[in-house]
């Protein structure tokens, strides 16, 4: 069973979601301690961000053992009793993968940096004498997506090569070891019972021979474009065809990718038969509030995908990027474009990402100085900020800081006035937003509109619409979906309305900055 076609998947920041014991940090056995909460949202899936034995120097994204949980987020046995919870939920479990590099301090770089160049150990990553007199000049003109180059000295001799921090070593994918231990794991998680895999940067490992320069020498933070020699090479393919060749070995279990591929024909690549069950289309995301271009970001993704027989993944926000009630204006109006977006995205075929709090309408924070951790801040020589402002804990209950979140002082600061967006207090409220994810989640599983069982299901048929607006009906069915993104309220399509984000007008008009579910 292709579960996976048309869930609603809840993404898990596991330091920012609920704290077991009063670290500060938040942990397996917090994720478990919050299940009934997930099952009552509605959700089908969660997908945990790494958990992994790592020195955070990037979060856990720098994975030191990838077969192992780290400490601050519990143990083995703290895991096996999630995945099962889960499961008697209802839930299922995707995990992070993190194939592109290491931590420094995995024992496969300490190994490296203990042998001599040219040897076994440095041919798992990406080792290469540098440029100039005496060696003294990176290898190549890449840049780190968090800022300064790409590449680390050791010694005098050679430079190792990391795309992110210097504390994350890019691996080498022409080494078979390499590949052999990504299967290791992800037979390793499988057996455990695990569902899925979300893996990340799954544009990323594949390398261009030679190494060579970049021609444009991009600088841009936490940006990965079209044509960058660092991403989106070939020879990725080789990669996830092994992931999915493994993942058929275990029926119900899928892999989605984090893919920063703008062009249409070379992100299908990757969602190919023989390749990622799922891929992250980031276009909506990077859509402003406007209907023309929201309009031609549903197509585009849906044409993509549709080429090869795939289905859309839709996603609206994630650990790394300014959450959508910020991003479309901020204060109540980015709120209600906020909540209008999570019903388009809702009503759209195939399956859809939410970040953990999207449903609460949680805005980024203004993080001070001091309280910083994003290694962007560092890399940027303090001209970037990162990403730390969209991964403030998640307020539970209660009038003051942490919320429920956890007995000690939250990893990230909280805000003091955050009482009305704790989820204790939006279960209460049917205007709230919590109460509108609610409602839109259990139709999605129980109105005939969502019961895809066809191809056509997969498309979308455009309604005319005012300028500034669109509609849409999911294909084959009668289920139609209005957006009002213009200054003025507009006339409602005809059918019975089901859900709207915001109040409508008192005569029945679709006002601004709203969205509204007909049949």
């Amino acid at each position: 069973m292709q579960w996976w076609r048309d869930a609603v998947v809840y993404q898990v920041y596991v330091r920012s979601f609920a704290d077991s014991d009063g670290d500060g940090v938040g942990d397996l056995a917090g994720v478990r301690s919050r299940l009934g909460y997930l099952e009552l949202l509605g959700v089908d899936a969660l997908w945990l961000t790494p958990f992994y034995r790592s020195p955070m120097a990037d979060h856990g994204y720098d994975v030191a053992d990838p077969r192992d949980v780290d400490p601050v987020f519990g143990d083995l046995a703290a895991f096996d009793a999630l995945v099962e919870d889960a499961h008697r939920h209802g839930l299922k479990i995707i995990v992070d993968l993190v194939p592109n590099h290491t931590s420094t301090e995995h024992e496969w770089f300490r190994a490296a940096l203990d042998s001599a160049p040219g040897s076994p150990e440095r041919a798992r990553y990406h080792f290469r004498p540098g440029k100039g007199e005496n060696g003294d000049e990176p290898p190549n003109n890449w840049r780190s997506i968090f800022g300064g180059p790409a590449w680390e000295r050791v010694g005098e001799e050679e430079w190792y090569l990391h795309l992110f921090a210097p504390e994350q070593a890019d691996l080498n994918w022409t080494n078979p070891e390499v590949w052999a231990d990504l299967e290791k794991t992800l037979r390793f998680w499988a057996d455990r019972g695990v569902d899925g895999f979300r893996i990340d940067v799954a544009h990323g490992m594949a390398k261009p021979d030679g190494l060579p320069d970049d021609p444009q020498a991009r600088i841009e933070l936490l940006a990965n474009t079209d044509g960058d020699p660092r991403f989106d090479q070939d020879g990725v393919h080789d990669v996830h065809r092994m992931v999915r060749a493994v993942l058929d070995h275990y029926p119900g279990r899928m892999a989605v990718g984090e893919i920063w591929v703008r062009d249409d024909e070379r992100f299908a690549r990757y969602v190919r038969p023989d390749e990622l069950h799922q891929g992250f289309n980031f276009r909506l995301l990077q859509t402003p509030f406007e209907a023309a271009a929201i309009r031609d970001a549903v197509e585009h993704s849906i044409a993509a995908v549709d080429a090869v027989g795939s289905r859309p993944t839709w996603t609206l926000s994630n650990h790394d990027i300014s959450r959508p009630v910020t991003r479309y204006g901020g204060g109540e109006v980015g709120l209600a474009r906020a909540r209008a977006m999570a019903l388009v995205v809702l009503a759209l075929p195939g399956s859809a990402y939410i970040y953990n709090g999207e449903e609460l309408g949680m805005p980024d924070v203004e993080v001070p100085d001091d309280a910083l951790q994003d290694p962007v801040w560092e890399r940027s020589g303090h001209t970037e900020r990162g990403r730390d402002s969209c991964r403030i804990p998640v307020p539970w209950e209660g009038s003051a800081p942490a919320y429920g979140f956890s007995t000690g002082e939250p990893w990230l600061p909280m805000p003091p006035d955050w009482d009305a967006l704790t989820a204790a207090e939006q279960l209460e409220d049917t205007g709230s937003t919590l109460s509108m994810f609610r409602h839109a989640l259990e139709l999605r599983h129980t109105h005939p509109g969502f019961a895809a069982t066809d191809d056509r299901r997969t498309r979308v048929e455009w309604y005319g619409a005012p300028p500034g607006c669109l509609a849409f009906r999911r294909s084959g069915t009668t289920l139609a979906c209005a957006l009002n993104t213009s200054d003025a309220p507009v006339p409602l399509p005809p059918g019975d309305v089901l859900v709207t984000s915001g109040p409508l007008t008192e005569d029945g008009q679709l006002p601004p900055d709203t969205a509204a579910w007909l049949a």
